[in-house]
């Protein structure tokens, strides 16, 4: 019965050593507010969303990071029959996502309209003027700067919004802004050689489908997909008429998505992530 007894006495001195141990690690632990603004370990900063924090929070959070991030995806863009009108879209909030866990950065609500003037001839194809959306990143940008924030990147998954992006980067400078942008021609080069297989193609093609299989394959109906390519040179956009100035498409697809892979859009997706954490470690370290 003694045995027993101090058995016991034992085994209780241990159990309250544990909790006293859970009790420390617990009030160790950061708060789950904290954890908007603290990383993995205690003072780590990591990525934001803006949209989720009052202002209060927000104030603090600005002075925390160096670096705004918006991404760019129409909601509303043709993307042949196979792909949805939301494709970029998704693209770009998929992209945010990884880039926001690998970088600490403020997130932006993801713009959603843009410049497309080169598909305009297929419903549902939304665009707005290139000096308009230009203006509308510039005042983005204000805004942000009165707080503090000085640096910005725009994760841009489109190519006809590539010309206005640079103006406006250029426009920024003389406000004391840094803008950058990506260039999904530039990441496109980085890809191993003769991973596409396409005569040819920039849009709702080999490349951009096999992106949606990797990343959101219930958009995607391959069923659809078809070789939609005109191989003529000088050509700007894309038309539904053949006689007219632009590529021909009848489907509204530039390229061939009937070679798509969920295996090829790994290794571009996974490219284009590098890249983009790339360009914002290298735009925080800017002096």
């Amino acid at each position: 019965m003694k045995t027993v007894s101090i058995s016991r006495r034992f085994a209780g001195l241990m159990i309250a050593g544990f909790l006293a141990a859970a009790a420390s690690v617990t009030a160790a632990t950061p708060t789950t507010r904290s954890r908007a603004i603290l990383g993995p370990a205690e003072g780590q900063v990591k990525s934001v969303f803006l949209e989720n924090l009052t202002w209060v929070e927000a104030e603090k959070a600005l002075k925390d990071h160096d670096v705004a991030l918006i991404a760019l995806g129409a909601r509303t863009k043709e993307h042949g029959p196979h792909l949805l009108l939301k494709n970029d879209y998704v693209l770009a909030e998929y992209l945010m996502g990884r880039v926001a866990d690998e970088v600490p950065v403020v997130v932006l609500p993801t713009l959603q309209y843009g410049y497309y003037p080169s598909f305009l001839e297929y419903p549902g194809s939304i665009s707005i003027g290139a000096e308009t959306f230009k203006n509308v990143v510039m005042d983005i940008c204000r805004s942000m700067h009165g707080y503090g924030m000085k640096k910005f990147y725009v994760l841009n998954t489109g190519v006809s919004t590539i010309g206005p992006l640079a103006e406006a980067e250029k426009e920024l400078v003389s406000l004391g802004i840094t803008l950058r942008s990506l260039n999904i021609l530039e990441v496109d080069k980085q890809l191993p050689a003769g991973l596409l297989k396409q005569d040819g193609g920039t849009h709702a093609d080999e490349g951009e489908t096999s992106m949606m299989l990797y990343i959101a394959p219930e958009t995607v109906n391959m069923v659809k997909a078809v070789k939609d390519f005109d191989p003529r040179s000088g050509r700007r956009g894309l038309t539904r008429g053949r006689d007219k100035a632009g590529n021909y498409s009848a489907s509204g697809i530039y390229g061939n998505p009937t070679l798509a892979t969920k295996e090829k859009g790994r290794i571009i997706v996974e490219t284009t992530v590098r890249e983009v954490v790339r360009q914002v470690h290298e735009l925080i370290a800017l002096k």
